[in-house]
């Protein structure tokens, strides 16, 4: 075993040993510790997974895991009162610079690649705007969620594929061509797909603009993917300096986006967390399940069936948290962004560490 395994072995025993203490204070009345323990367990096995290559995939939910328990102990870290500068006012231009990551690592080619395997593209996209959005519905209608909590759900599955399923495609070992290729064009279309999903959906629950949603898609998604796809065919050399600072400043941005929104809306979150959480595991392996058979039954191979499903079961949260904050003003909303995000980024690590090798 190297030194580098070593370090990362210690690190993750003692995480394990905080979240351990975490759970048996209560019981030794000292509720007031478990907290801070939680939270620095779960940093600790995140650090410990940065470190290790076997468990590398799982640091960024580990991340994701840390920042969100963050916000639900210590929401005043998100939430600055009496102060003109608030982070949630963030979050849009933490959603852009996701998105202008995302637009360097596309090209030409990618789009382009439509005309060399039309079949899977296609039956990806339709899979990703019929499936998702009508099963966000019926996760709502099963579990009895209502407003603004209801229209978040929906909203997360209108939106296109997440940034991370071209991630979890690679570790997955499956068709990460035909992944990028997918997310570039469900995300390039959404600006007009979403809102009118969202407007034939959620209509029921609160009242939905087309306009208004379609400019801010256009402002927050389309207009820094298109910038990122421009520098990387135009400026290659800066795309090359930006390519080890990117990835992790996007991967911070997803956590912050992530805890800000439950600090905003905790006590929402408090109320409805269980029945939205199981709503969203729901609409999730829904989603999973209908890509992959979906894709099966139009005839596809069984690795574009897998990234068919990755693709449909991830859903771009930041996306769906911005809107929610910048068109519906209402951090309610973008609840169903902030608990689908870290349980997909789950149970995508377990799926994709499953057929990794199978």
């Amino acid at each position: 075993m190297t030194r580098f395994a070593r370090r990362s072995l210690l690190w993750f025993a003692l995480g394990a040993v905080a979240l351990t203490a975490a759970l048996l204070v209560p019981h030794a009345g000292l509720p007031a510790v478990s907290p801070p323990l939680t939270v620095a367990g779960l940093g600790l096995a995140a650090w410990a997974a940065a470190g290790s290559p076997r468990f590398r995939g799982l640091a960024f939910t580990l991340w994701v895991l840390t920042f969100a328990a963050s916000a639900w102990f210590y929401p005043r870290l998100y939430i600055w009162p009496g102060s003109d500068l608030q982070p949630k006012q963030l979050i849009l231009p933490l959603v852009q610079v996701i998105m202008f990551g995302m637009g360097v690592t596309l090209s030409f080619e990618d789009f382009r690649r439509v005309l060399k395997m039309p079949k899977p593209v296609l039956v990806g996209f339709v899979l990703q705007y019929t499936c998702m959005p009508l099963l966000g519905w019926l996760s709502c209608e099963a579990f009895a969620l209502e407003g603004e909590v209801a229209a978040g759900l929906v909203l997360i599955g209108c939106c296109p594929g997440g940034v991370a399923s071209n991630v979890i495609a690679y570790v997955a070992r499956v068709n990460v061509a035909l992944s990028v290729t997918m997310t570039a064009c469900s995300t390039l279309l959404a600006s007009l797909i979403t809102p009118a999903a969202m407007l034939l959906i959620a209509g029921q629950y609160v009242p939905i603009q087309f306009g208004p949603m379609m400019i801010s898609i256009l402002k927050m998604i389309l207009a820094p993917v298109l910038l990122g796809l421009l520098a990387n065919r135009y400026a290659p050399r800066l795309v090359d300096r930006m390519g080890r600072v990117l990835p992790p400043i996007a991967m911070l941005s997803i956590c912050l986006i992530i805890a800000i929104t439950i600090a905003l809306a905790r006590d929402d979150l408090r109320s409805v967390g269980l029945a939205l959480l199981a709503a969203s595991a729901c609409h999730n392996a829904a989603g999973y399940a209908l890509g992959y058979g979906g894709a099966w039954v139009a005839g596809l191979n069984r690795c574009d069936c897998r990234t068919v499903a990755i693709e449909v079961g991830l859903q771009n949260g930041g996306m769906a948290t911005g809107l929610a904050l910048d068109v519906l003003k209402s951090p309610v909303a973008a609840l169903g962004a902030a608990v689908f995000g870290p349980w997909s980024a789950v149970t995508s690590s377990v799926l994709a560490s499953y057929w990794r090798h199978r």
